[in-house]
């Protein structure tokens, strides 16, 4: 059995409420996983092409202010 099926199968018999608590820090550590990976790609540069594009249809006037300022 790998280390997968072996953690699905404990999941399975959790209570509702360590399934609840576990599924809080799941979702919490995977948010913190995709902050790391969009800083690690933005200092590497890999955002500036988007950057670049919206910046250009900002300028171009192609964009709306914030819902709060209108």
């Amino acid at each position: 059995m790998t280390t997968v099926q072996l953690i699905e199968d404990q999941i399975k018999h959790l209570d509702n409420q360590s399934f609840a608590a576990l599924r809080s820090w799941f979702i919490e550590y995977e948010h913190a996983c995709w902050d790391q990976q969009i800083m690690a790609d933005s200092e590497a540069g890999k955002l500036d092409s988007l950057v670049n594009e919206a910046l250009g249809e900002h300028r171009a006037g192609k964009t709306k202010p914030p819902l709060e300022a209108r």
